[in-house]
């Protein structure tokens, strides 16, 4: 497939092609309404990827998926929407709620193992979402799972950590309060 420097031209071609089954006047206006709406939120939002406002749209596929069964045309298969499986907000307290219960009963060690795991199956989920873009994606396993894992492991495994309960609760509560922060950020920025 050949593609322009233009990737805004692209997406609407690509959705134009997928949509060819449409009547050319309803083509055309679904076009055009993809256009006005990207331009729009172009000049709303202009620090934001194009890239990013493309994907917020949604694939052209599903994009002329839908137009095709609203307009009744026979013979279109009707791609299910993109919807994710799992509501964005369970990742997220995967991610967060375990953390707490391991900081607050550190002495259990099934407490240990359980946050470990629901935290690695919350990053699996957060991973496989559709409601955020790949870098949202990556910075919130970064941020929420393996920054805090290895603050642990530093904590535990060298001499570099002061002793003492007070510094490790201290510690416990900013590796906290930066997974919170990360997965509120992740809630705020979400898709649709």
């Amino acid at each position: 497939m050949k593609t322009t420097a233009d990737p805004v031209r692209d997406y609407l071609a690509a959705v134009e092609r997928e949509a060819s089954a449409l009547p050319a006047g309803r083509r055309q206006e679904l076009v055009a309404d993809l256009a006005e709406h990207i331009e729009v939120t172009r000049a709303e939002q202009p620090a934001t990827p194009v890239g990013d406002i493309l994907a917020g749209l949604g694939d052209p596929r599903t994009i002329a998926a839908t137009a095709l069964a609203e307009a009744g045309v026979q013979g279109a298969a009707a791609a299910p929407a993109r919807r994710g499986k799992v509501h964005p907000l369970v990742p997220l307290l995967m991610l967060t709620v375990p953390y707490l219960f391991a900081t607050l009963l550190p002495d259990v060690p099934a407490s240990q193992f359980c946050s470990g795991l629901l935290r690695i199956v919350g990053a699996v989920l957060l991973c496989t979402s559709v409601h955020w873009a790949p870098l949202q994606k990556v910075v919130g396993v970064v941020l929420t799972a393996v920054l805090p894992i290895v603050a642990v492991v530093i904590w535990d495994e060298t001499t570099i950590a002061p002793a003492g309960d007070t510094p490790a609760l201290v510690a416990n509560l900013i590796a906290l309060t930066v997974i919170a922060g990360t997965s509120a950020w992740l809630w705020r920025s979400r898709r649709a």
